[in-house]
């Protein structure tokens, strides 16, 4: 059995101050020009949310939800700081991006997706004049993503300021041979640029493990020719073998995961630190205990919060290699760019404990090109030049009946990821015992059939769905229509020019869990939990067509008008024995449950106004026929936040009846006044039809829903927000504090 005892990370905070070295956000006060418009933005930015998504323009097509891409500028000043080196660190710039300091070329970098440091000493004024740096960013070519990338400066920027010598902070490394044993690595820059190994070995008698149940971190530092680096780190072991399966800290365990791609919905691309933490949230809330970031390295935040709230991660470079997926993808950077843009990944992210595989990429199209081997040899080995700790993945996938032939490409992956192709593993274990598998995509109706596979056969170790969160292009993927829409996939020729957005994944973008969600966390979780919805009938709305990324449309919701004493079917989904559901206080049937009805008890009566409840397991659950909408009702997930000009405060908007039930049909349009210590980020709801501008004040309800993100400012105080309609008029306050 393979076996890794390790590891650390390294969490930096707003503005980090050592003896030698400064880092401070460098986000408030850009000048940001487009197509001759110049405005002040605040980072992090993304110009292409702003705009509506229009199939009848936007260059990023289908895959990129139809908006605009094309080319921007970002200018600061700022007065020269007192230090001897002086940098500018960028969390991610979409893409190509070029950045000039006084009107000198000092970097450049054309992966979106990776971090990179500028040094910019050189170009700096040594009187009191004021530099000005300008950043410029071409997302013009395209097609490049196979997704929404968004378009800018769309995650942090630091400037690092340090002296003569310093503790190089890319080069910290933390691992543990064994669970007593910490050995903290890293290297201090001298004087005259050579470089010294420093070291630091902590003996732990009675280690805290990091487990997704109780994800414990430590604090130490290092110091170096007077310079200090923090370090924060976990101590976990992890074993995988197909005979035993994968071990976590010496106990089994069976992984649930989800993929995730980069954008954070309503918000597109800018990556608020709060936004990340929020997605882990709603991962860890629906059940998984895994997230696959698919199919690029993530954010310095979402990986902090997947340490701190306990979740791990396959962390992924590449979609695809040297075959275009897209005319200007990263086949047109991967021989001068694959070393660099791994390293960035690995050097910044291998100290996280959440991190226990690292992807190489996800169904390259050159798979039938033996070539094809060396290529992932290649990529491995630039991983192992950081990180030998971890094991290597890659997603493989077959469109026709050729499989058998990768066999040579399994071969340089400790762990094979497989998308949609876990039904070929009995005759690959068969070939060869020694494979250990995860499903790295699998379709979202499948939730049954895969949970059984990892739950009868070790060397299947996990199933990774498509996907966790709905997400902004790959434009209707998931989708189910009726007749008389386009039929067809999301990939049709001339794609789905009615959708913006991907609807397969198990919670919607403003946050709500479709029941999908309910089911696969119980599937998952061993408790008599208790979960209800309602089949939408086939021809309520029109006759219903699936794809095969979608799931029958069901909601929370007993409100069908017009399909009095007509059958409709309750799903009730549980681990308990017997469920019974009633109909105004009347049993309508009682039902066994268990692995032969897969977990779920679905009952067929004539509709009837009313409330529906369900029991099982000492629980109820009820669902009630909501009556004409009355007000709307605002929920925070926060009502203090932090006066710091980046927090985020996210806002669920329902529209409820006199009792306080949610309309489940309500399509309300709102418009959002922001006032006071906060500003309007986004207003949105789950509808990806729907082609008004994230961040835009005014929308319509979906479904009942919406969401507002609210943005602080620098300044403490109170946020007051109105929602007008025709309904009355609903206000919260926030408090932002120092």
């Amino acid at each position: 059995m393979k076996k890794i005892a390790i590891l650390s990370l390294a969490l930096c905070a707003w503005i980090s101050t050592t003896a030698q070295s400064t880092s401070m956000l460098f986000d408030n006060g850009w000048q940001f020009t487009r197509n001759g418009k110049t405005i002040t933005v605040n980072l992090p930015h993304d110009w292409d949310i702003y705009e509506a998504p229009d199939p009848a323009s936007g260059a990023t097509k289908e895959g990129g939800g139809w908006y605009p891409g094309g080319k921007g500028e970002y200018r600061k000043t700022f007065k020269t700081p007192h230090a001897e080196i002086v940098r500018l660190h960028f969390e991610g710039v979409y893409q190509k991006a070029e950045i000039f300091v006084n009107g000198q070329k000092a970097g450049q970098h054309a992966y979106g997706y990776t971090p990179f440091t500028v040094d910019i000493t050189p170009y700096l004024y040594k009187d009191k004049r004021d530099n000005e740096v300008l950043v410029k960013v071409n997302n013009s070519e395209q097609p490049n993503c196979r997704w929404y990338s968004g378009s800018g400066i769309y995650r942090h920027v630091w400037l690092q300021t340090k002296g003569q010598q310093y503790i190089d902070e890319q080069s910290l490394s933390v691992t543990t041979p064994d669970i007593h044993t910490v050995n903290i690595k890293a290297e201090a820059v001298m004087k005259d640029g050579s470089r010294k190994p420093i070291a630091k070995t902590l003996h732990v008698e009675n280690p805290h493990l990091w487990t997704p149940d109780d994800p414990y971190l430590y604090h130490t530092t290092i110091e170096a020719e007077g310079d200090v680096l923090p370090v924060t780190y976990g101590i976990r072991t992890i074993e995988y073998s197909a005979e035993k399966g994968f071990v976590l800290n010496g106990k089994p365990l069976l992984i649930n995961g989800a993929c995730l791609h980069h954008d954070d919905g309503v918000l597109g691309a800018m990556a608020f630190d709060a936004a990340e933490i929020r997605k882990v949230k709603l991962m860890k809330e629906a059940g998984f205990n895994l997230i696959r970031t698919a199919h690029n390295p993530t954010t310095r935040a979402f990986l902090d919060a997947c340490d701190s709230l306990g979740m791990l991660v396959i962390g992924e470079a590449f979609d695809g290699w040297r075959t275009a997926k897209n005319p200007y993808d990263y086949s047109t950077l991967i021989d001068s760019c694959y070393r660099e843009d791994i390293h960035a990944m690995v050097q910044r992210d291998r100290n996280h404990p959440s991190i226990i595989c690292w992807s190489i990429g996800n169904e390259v199209i050159e798979r039938k090109d033996i070539r094809v081997v060396t290529t992932a040899r290649h990529l491995k080995q630039a991983i192992l030049e950081m990180d030998n700790t971890r094991p290597v993945t890659e997603a493989l996938c077959a469109w026709d009946d050729d499989w058998e032939i990768y066999d040579p490409h399994f071969e340089v992956l400790e762990i094979g990821g497989y998308n949609y192709m876990i039904h070929k593993h009995a005759s690959d274990h068969q070939r060869n015992p020694n494979r250990v598998m995860w499903q790295t995509e699998s379709f979202p109706r499948d939730a049954f059939k895969n949970w059984q596979l990892v739950h009868e056969y070790p060397y299947i170790i996990g199933d990774i769905v498509w996907t966790g969160l709905d997400y902004l292009g790959e434009s209707g993927i998931g989708r189910y229509y009726y007749e008389g829409e386009r039929p067809g996939e999301h990939y049709v020729d001339g794609g789905q020019p009615d959708w913006h957005g991907a609807y397969c994944g198990d919670v919607d973008i403003t946050g709500w869990r479709k029941p999908i969600s309910h089911y696969r966390e119980m599937l998952w979780k061993d408790s008599n939990d208790l979960y209800m919805a309602v089949k939408e009938p086939d021809s309520y709305h029109g006759k219903i067509h699936q794809t095969a990324w979608s799931v029958w449309p069901m909601w929370e919701s007993w409100n069908w008008a017009s399909w009095e004493g007509k059958p409709i079917e309750v799903e009730v989904y549980t681990k308990a024995p017997e469920v019974k559901l009633y109909l105004n206080d009347k049993l309508i049937g009682t039902k066994a449950v268990g692995p032969n009805t897969e977990y779920k008890a679905v009952f067929t009566l004539p509709y009837e106004a009313g409330t529906l409840r369900v029991e099982a397991g000492g629980n109820s659950v009820t669902l009630n026929t909501a009556g004409k909408p009355a007000r709307l009702l605002l929920t925070p997930d926060r009502t203090t936040i932090s006066a710091d000009g980046q927090d985020v405060a996210f806002i669920t908007v329902e529209v409820v009846d006199k009792d306080g039930n949610v309309c489940p049909d309500a399509a309300i349009p709102c418009e959002a006044i922001v006032k006071g210590q906060g500003s309007l980020l986004a207003f949105a709801s789950a509808d990806l039809k729907d082609r008004e501008p994230y961040t835009s004040p005014h929308v319509t309800t979906w479904k009942g829903r919406a969401l507002l993100a609210v943005r602080s400012t620098s300044k403490k105080g109170s946020t007051q927000i109105s929602i007008k309609s025709s309904l009355p008029t609903s206000t919260l306050n926030i408090i932002s504090k120092k």
